[in-house]
């Protein structure tokens, strides 16, 4: 079955946990310069001066990450509550899945223009899924 085939509810539910694993994805990288220098259990956000900058990057993107999945989780249960099931709500979602994982990866790489490119491409699908919902509410 191909991702068009599956309904478009689906697929939004679907993005929304995957949101979540990519929410902490960029954790694991944190985590691992933890363990590099050295993981003080006793106060380990004091440790974040010490950190490589690789895992500071990756702490700013795990930031990021929470602050864009609560607005692409309103965007998606809204799409989701008004039926969106068109080829353009699916390719929103999944635009911001993508763009989400991508963003991580620049971010903690040091890519800056991919990085601001994947936030302007995961930043539009939470858009586009708030405007479909709209006008399919006010009947536009």
């Amino acid at each position: 079955m191909s991702l068009l085939e599956l309904p478009a509810s689906s697929i939004l539910l679907d993005c929304i946990v995957i949101g979540v694993v990519l929410v902490y994805a960029p954790f694991l990288v944190v985590a691992y310069g933890r363990v590099k220098v050295g993981y003080d259990l006793g106060a380990p956000r004091a440790m974040f001066e010490k950190l490589p900058d690789y895992a500071k990057r990756a702490t700013w993107a795990h930031q990021n990450s929470f602050e864009t999945f609560i607005v692409f989780t309103a965007a998606s249960l809204m799409a989701y509550l008004t039926q969106q099931d068109s080829i353009w709500a699916i390719g929103a979602a999944v635009a911001f899945v993508v763009g989400r994982f991508f963003y991580s990866i620049f971010y903690i790489l040091n890519v800056p223009i991919g990085r601001s490119l994947m936030f302007v491409v995961s930043s539009s699908g939470s858009a586009i899924l708030f405007i479909l919902s709209l006008i399919s509410i006010n009947n536009f």
